[in-house]
């Protein structure tokens, strides 16, 4: 668990079915199209996936007592299996409804500074569908730097006409050495 000013970062709980549906029946953004949810029965069985994995996180504020979005953090493995896995690629999402207060950028903070401070992070990047321009102004705000731009690079929906909607999308990374820089 996580606490920052006005949120608690912890594991899901079979309570939180109702919020992960809520803001998964229509993902706000287009790369999370893939993780729909049908139904509240849906939402329950996939709980049961969250509260598995250490690395993903509810996204709570003191102030509401609900999950109102997630975090999770893939870590990638070493090429060199002599050497720990240091690089880690974070998702955010949030209900819609709650957009726009900060919790975002609360929320990434607080699990870059674990991340750097505990987990042994040398290296967290993050993608950004060039339509999302909230998430690409967070990489922004987060310290991030702009790596470079997939041009058409993935589809996650379709043309009117059937046909795959591909999508540019930008690479955002920071370095340990660069988050101690802009914290000390």
């Amino acid at each position: 668990m996580i606490e920052t000013e006005r949120l608690i970062l912890r594991p899901f709980t079979a309570d939180d079915a109702a919020d992960l549906y809520e803001y998964l029946k229509e993902p706000g953004a287009h790369c999370f199209t893939e993780m729909k949810l049908a139904s509240p029965q849906d939402a329950e069985e996939e709980i049961k996936r969250r509260m598995n994995d250490e690395l993903y996180f509810a996204i709570v504020p003191k102030d509401v007592n609900r999950a109102v979005g997630e975090i999770f953090v893939h870590s990638e493995p070493n090429e060199r299996k002599d050497m720990p896995d240091d690089t880690f690629f974070p998702c955010w999402m949030l209900n819609l409804k709650y957009s726009g207060r900060g919790y975002a950028y609360e929320a990434a903070s607080a699990v870059f500074d674990y991340l750097f401070r505990n987990r042994g992070a040398r290296r967290i990047y993050a993608y950004a569908d060039e339509d999302n321009l909230r998430s690409r102004h967070l990489c922004e705000k987060l310290g991030m730097r702009q790596e470079g731009i997939f041009l058409e690079y993935v589809s996650f929906v379709s043309n009117p006409d059937g046909t795959p909607h591909y999508e540019n999308t930008y690479q955002f990374a920071l370095l340990r050495s660069e988050w101690e820089k802009m914290h000390s």
